[in-house]
């Protein structure tokens, strides 16, 4: 057990990957920086050699470049199976994201060429790598979106998600998904918003989503609704502080419903919104709403 006052330093493998000029090179240092052991551009077929021997004394960032001749989701899955097989090893994929706006901008402003694009210009090779990527991203654990970031502002949002040192960095992750795909990956709690009546029967309110305040007002309208999202929110005011003085760095919770779109999104953007002004670190994510925006994407650039 850890001493009051401590985290407890679990070593692990964090894979950090994402486009180009959205952050990853800060990242990796960032992670240095906090005490990690780090390999940028890592081949994914070395990764076994990587690990055979003793296990690490200190969590390993290993930093993925899409342009390496063995990238990609199949590999990437793998590589997590082959970690998560070796006793005590943890393996978390960190995505760093950012619009395509702030991505040419930032190629704008440092002059460099899309290394996808040599030739061409940046949005092509911004637009080259995002599909790619596609698949990839759906199977992080943890997406950070940099639009707006500056270096310094990453490096603090890495420092809350990814600390090992002090007691207070628990980072709050809060998602919505799909039964139908299946639960979300490294997810700490799950809760099944099901029971509350689906605004996917009201012809008006199936083609938005949980964003939407008509849809927000119609889930929370269920008489059911209040003492589910207070008690849920009770319990989980009563755990965070558990596991954070466990030393835990972050602590993820899953809302799932039949499609993914209507419930779980409105609970979670009222949750994440009630235990952000409670004081916690909180991110959010809705697994299916950015695979119907990556769809429409492939099917726009295809």
């Amino acid at each position: 057990m850890p001493k009051s006052g401590t985290a407890r330093v679990t070593p692990g493998v964090v894979l950090v990957t994402g486009p180009s000029g959205a952050g990853r090179s800060t990242a990796i240092r960032a992670l240095e920086d906090l005490g990690y052991e780090v390999i940028d551009n890592l081949p994914l077929s070395l990764l076994p050699r990587l690990l055979d021997g003793p296990p690490p004394e200190r969590p390993l960032a290993l930093g993925l470049d899409v342009r390496n001749r063995d990238f990609g989701v199949s590999a990437l899955a793998e590589s997590i199976a082959e970690l998560t097989r070796r006793a005590g090893t943890l393996a978390q994929v960190l995505y760093l994201d950012a619009s395509e706006d702030a991505l040419v901008q930032r190629y704008s402003e440092t002059r460099r060429r899309h290394p996808l694009a040599p030739d061409g210009t940046p949005l092509e090779g911004i637009t080259k790598e995002r599909a790619m990527l596609t698949d990839v991203r759906a199977k992080a654990d943890i997406l950070i979106n940099t639009d707006g970031y500056s270096p310094h502002d990453l490096k603090a949002e890495i420092g809350r998600w990814f600390a090992t040192g002090e007691v207070g960095q628990l980072a709050v992750s809060i998602q919505s998904f799909s039964y139908k795909r299946g639960l979300p990956r490294g997810l700490d709690m799950v809760l099944d918003c099901r029971f509350l009546r689906n605004p996917h029967w009201d012809a008006a309110l199936r083609p938005l989503d949980g964003h939407d305040a008509r849809v927000a007002a119609y889930v929370s309208g269920d008489a059911r609704f209040a003492a589910f999202f207070d008690q849920t929110r009770s319990l989980l005011e009563l755990l965070l502080p558990a596991y954070r003085e466990e030393g835990k760095a972050h602590f993820s919770v899953g809302f799932g419903c039949t499609g993914g779109r209507h419930r779980s999104v409105a609970i979670t953007e009222q949750m994440a919104e009630a235990l952000a002004q409670a004081g916690w670190h909180v991110s959010k994510r809705h697994r299916e709403l950015e695979r119907i925006a990556a769809q429409v994407s492939k099917e726009h650039n295809g």
